[in-house]
């Protein structure tokens, strides 16, 4: 089947080593989507499989005009797969689920329900789980309340990889690394609208998964980086600073202490380990200070460089506008 109709909802899906499950994925996506009545398109995302799964994915592509392949060089990741699966994206919706069958394609159309809704962005809750308790379950429900906490976005699921979008948020957010999971927290500084909606979790029909509880490790560094970017990405001398002070704080006040023993109680500092602390702890927040300056520098010239502002406006309606149209910045 051949296409050229502009789609409203575009399905972006990552795939590696997924062989044997591709074509009925493939059955599934198109008998989900045509229940929807509106056009579609099915982005697939060859992560430097090496399997046969390119070979099954060009079949499909021939036999089905509204699928679409991109082909990495290389196995990048999950989130660089779903980074060129959003930019190649044309629908105004766009929908990530995984290429392993365990994302339900019949739940595609309750995301999009509370997408039109009003909200920006709908994540997947996997609430019934079919994978082992210790090794997926458990490090995930810790990670996730974990993330809650630290970015004031409340999910159940971050790992959810089923979500819908809106374009023109998703195509704002920049992902590197393995931010993926953290697309709902990250977009939360643009001023969007999430929801949350419990979907169907289904066990893995072949192969074997690609995560381990050593990714634990992992989350939790991005999380420290999520929330350095939501919070002081815009002012890093308030976090720096903030360390760098303290350090000195404490550092002053062991030296001082010292200092009066050694003056007014003639007491000996040559084998006091604590001297040695102190100057550190001076010379360690001093450093930090600098840290924060040096990065205040950086955000500045980031920004003012790149023409990239601070803030994200939604519209904007003066009594210039043709009956309240909104307009763009001068």
């Amino acid at each position: 089947m051949k296409t050229t109709q502009r789609p409203d909802i575009s399905l972006v899906i990552p795939v590696f080593n997924e062989t044997e499950d591709l074509e009925e994925l493939h059955r599934e996506l198109i008998g989900a989507m045509e229940k929807t009545g509106r056009p579609f398109e099915v982005i697939l995302i060859d992560d430097g499989s090496t399997d046969s799964s390119w070979t099954v994915l060009r079949s499909l592509q021939q036999k089905d005009g509204r699928v679409k392949l991109i082909r990495l060089r290389r196995n990048f990741g999950q989130t660089a797969a779903l980074a060129a699966g959003f930019d190649y994206a044309r629908g105004e919706i766009i929908i990530s689920l995984d290429g392993d069958l365990q994302n339900d394609p019949n739940d595609i159309l309750a995301l999009i329900q509370k997408i039109e809704e009003g909200y920006d962005i709908v994540s997947g809750w996997r609430r019934r789980r079919k994978d082992k308790f210790l090794t997926r379950r458990l490090p995930s429900n810790i990670a996730n309340r974990l993330i809650s906490w630290l970015t004031r976005v409340r999910l159940h699921d971050y790992g959810c990889t089923l979500k819908a979008f809106r374009s023109e948020v998703i195509k704002s957010v920049k992902l590197y690394g393995e931010l993926h999971r953290f697309i709902p927290a990250i977009a939360s500084q643009l001023g969007v609208r999430i929801s949350e909606v419990e979907v169907n979790h289904r066990p893995r029909k072949h192969g074997k998964s690609k995560y381990s509880i050593f990714r634990f490790t992992k989350v939790i560094l991005d999380m420290v980086t999520v929330k350095f970017l939501l919070s002081y990405s815009t002012r890093p001398l308030q976090i720096f600073g903030l360390i760098g002070f303290g350090s000195m704080i404490v550092g002053f006040i062991i030296s001082i202490w010292l200092s009066i023993e050694r003056l007014f109680f003639a007491q000996s500092l040559a084998n006091r380990p604590l001297l040695l602390l102190g100057v550190i702890l001076i010379v360690i927040g001093f450093q930090f200070i600098m840290l924060g300056l040096l990065a205040e520098i950086m955000v500045r010239a980031y920004h003012e460089s790149s023409g990239k502002t601070i803030y994200v406006v939604r519209e904007v309606i003066d009594s210039e506008t043709d009956g309240g149209a909104p307009i763009t910045p001068r």
